[in-house]
């Protein structure tokens, strides 16, 4: 329903204007309407930090290796496997030509054994060898085999240790922080890089144990910088606890889609304001001109039968264009002021624009 109102503030005191001294002088000529209901859109505001989906800590497996090459900044974005940094591997070769000697040593005593077992065999209940020696040879065969697969098991530890001398990345993302330096030499699992998987990043708003309740998986929200960018998103979930000390809990909303100013992306850690779409709901609506603010408080002035007004306070919700909502303090077909309330007073006696006479 369109509420179109006409302003009409004219004086009813003037020359030429005849009254008993009974009569009371209209304060002003005025327009009145009532409140109406209608549809209107439902937003539960709501602020809240936003934060990385995921955060990845990328270390080194090893130990005691000074950091030689770094390849990514903060801010990079980089692919699963890419290499991140690399570490001195000098001492690591080492150990690698070490294995593979050792593991070649351990292969050549194994193929000696392996023919004095064989022959040992082929000797065994002819009489030329004891039993004993039989047993010793034979035992010296499966010994030596023991040792290459000791041999090769150290080869693989090396060469293992000589891949993890690359910091790869362990999954897609972008670089949040760097923490490795050139020369640097960290400890087996400290922290070289962080890495927010996916790029992906969530508003977490805060809301008390009530405004939970109406919250739903898959409901939109729009999300407002300070600085008026916007950002689009749905509700993933909710917290399932508040906290016992500020009855709160959080509601972790995807960011899905950016809008306006593309060169200003939406940044981990900062604190914003977002708006959940909670759907369409009945609500009394009037004028946002008829609403005063007065020592602290919104007033509406009621019109009687007698044509006197009477101030009324009430309490506003949302405004929607030019109509403010009234939660309470006024019902449907009750006139008020619509135009120069300001002027009025409690008491005063008002004439409708529409009662006057050309």
């Amino acid at each position: 329903m369109t509420l179109a109102v006409v302003t009409s503030l004219t004086g009813c005191s003037g020359a030429g204007n005849e009254s008993t001294p009974d009569a009371v002088k209209p304060a002003l000529t005025v327009n009145v309407t009532s409140a109406v209901t209608q549809s209107l859109p439902s937003m539960l505001a709501a602020n809240g930090t936003v934060a990385a989906w995921q955060e990845a800590i990328v270390g080194t497996e090893v130990n005691g290796l000074r950091v030689s090459e770094l390849f990514v900044n903060v801010g990079d974005h980089v692919k699963k496997g890419q290499s991140l940094a690399t570490l001195a591997r000098d001492s690591v070769m080492n150990d690698v030509r070490l294995a593979q000697a050792a593991l070649s040593e351990a292969r050549s005593t194994a193929a000696e054994t392996k023919a004095d077992g064989d022959r040992a065999r082929m000797l065994q209940g002819t009489g030329t060898l004891s039993e004993q020696q039989i047993q010793q040879l034979l035992t010296r065969e499966q010994t030596a085999l023991a040792r290459v697969e000791s041999a090769q098991a150290q080869l693989d530890a090396q060469q293992l240790r000589l891949s993890q001398t690359t910091v790869r990345a362990p999954d897609d993302g972008i670089i949040s922080a760097r923490s490795a330096t050139i020369g640097s030499v960290p400890a087996q699992g400290a922290e070289m890089f962080r890495l927010i998987r996916k790029g992906r990043l969530e508003w977490r708003g805060e809301l008390t144990d009530k405004e939970l309740e109406q919250v739903q998986p898959g409901q939109l929200v729009r999300i407002v910088s300070p600085t008026g960018n916007v950002w689009k998103g749905s509700v993933r979930q909710t917290a399932p606890t508040v906290d016992q000390a500020t009855r709160r809990g959080l509601a972790y909303v995807d960011i899905v889609v950016t809008e306006g100013k593309e060169t200003q992306p939406i940044r981990p850690g900062a604190y914003v304001h977002g708006e959940l779409d909670m759907g369409m709901q009945q609500g009394l609506v009037v004028p946002q001109s008829a609403v005063i603010a007065r020592d602290g408080f919104h007033l509406l002035f009621v019109v009687g039968d007698d044509l006197r007004v009477s101030q009324r306070k009430v309490k506003i919700g949302r405004l929607v264009g030019d109509r403010q909502e009234i939660l309470d303090g006024v019902s449907a077909g009750e006139r008020f002021v619509t135009t120069g309330a300001a002027f009025l007073s409690d008491g005063d006696t008002v004439q409708l624009a529409d009662a006057r006479k050309p």
